[in-house]
């Protein structure tokens, strides 16, 4: 689940913006103020040590003079769910224990990275790797890479004669991942460009034997350029085939009031994801359904 942009250059994360701290600091009607901190997600309370909302047991927290401090270290930690405790079930009961080894490696070396909350959590890359197989999905498409953690549980998912365009301005992050995505076996299914996506697009457009060829594609890059990426992936999918768009929940924001206090490049994109939903919500030639797996995904059923 990564922001890093690929249409452009334009608003990428910078170390004075950094991803790991990007959570909304807006929080109506308690006393409590939930803030991303590295990946953990702090609990600031003006009074003595509270419960945890949690209906599925309480989080495990460490009280220092009445503050509360739950340790969500997972990487790519983008839960939407009001409990900690409850995603951290699902992360050790259903997602860890079945959790390929090379993305657990991958995933580890991630969390060494300074902007490792781009990266898709562990429970989306398993919804995205289950989903791939239902679909029996053989070539495919992926725009924005990082270390390439949905990428590998791309490739994994395909058949040994599959294929992925991957495109992502940053060919450093996604060498990151290339060792462990050789050593799985499956870095011949991938074909890596640097750069924009834009253009690549365009030049497919313009070749009609791409159009329609796409099982599947996934996009999690720059949210300005969603809607000119999906201009012309609708007629790159084939019919019955799925776009999946990342980040479509946008930690919550596509519901806070318009003064919410939020980061800037929060807000800034924030406009860009309404404006996308909106869009989806209204074309006839797909169907659609928004799940709440990591930061929000929409899957994209081309219809027509």
């Amino acid at each position: 689940m990564g922001y890093h942009t690929v249409g452009s250059n334009m608003n990428s994360p910078t170390p004075d913006r950094p991803l790991n701290n990007f959570l909304l600091t807006f929080k109506p009607k308690t006393n409590k103020q939930k803030m991303a901190i590295n990946g953990d997600v702090k609990t600031e309370s003006t009074n003595v040590a509270t419960k945890n909302e949690s209906t599925n047991g309480e989080t495990k927290t460490e009280s220092t003079n009445g503050e509360q401090v739950s340790r969500h270290q997972e990487v790519g930690h983008k839960s939407l769910l009001q409990s900690d405790a409850l995603y951290q079930y699902i992360l050790e009961t259903s997602v860890y224990p079945r959790e390929p080894e090379p993305m657990k490696e991958l995933r580890e070396v991630t969390a060494k990275h300074p902007w490792n909350l781009m990266t898709t959590s562990a429970d989306e890359g398993q919804f995205l790797n289950m989903l791939l197989k239902l679909v029996n999905a053989k070539n495919t498409m992926e725009i924005g890479v990082f270390t390439g953690y949905s990428l590998l549980a791309t490739a994994l998912a395909l058949p040994d004669d599959g294929k992925i365009l991957a495109m992502d301005i940053n060919r450093e992050n996604y060498e990151i991942g290339l060792p462990i995505i050789k050593k799985a076996g499956v870095a011949h299914k991938i074909d890596f460009r640097e750069g924009p996506a834009l253009p690549v697009l365009d030049q497919m457009i313009s070749d009609e034997k791409y159009h329609g060829s796409f099982d599947f594609i996934f996009v999690d890059a720059d949210k300005d350029n969603y809607l000119n990426y999906h201009k012309r992936l609708i007629d790159l999918v084939k019919i019955g085939g799925l776009i999946g768009y990342d980040n479509t929940l946008w930690n919550g924001s596509v519901v806070a009031p318009p003064d919410a206090p939020m980061r800037k490049y929060v807000r800034y994109y924030r406009d860009f994801v309404l404006e996308l939903n909106k869009a989806l919500a209204a074309d006839p030639r797909i169907e659609i359904c928004m799940l709440p797996v990591g930061d929000g995904i929409t899957l994209c059923r081309r219809i027509k």
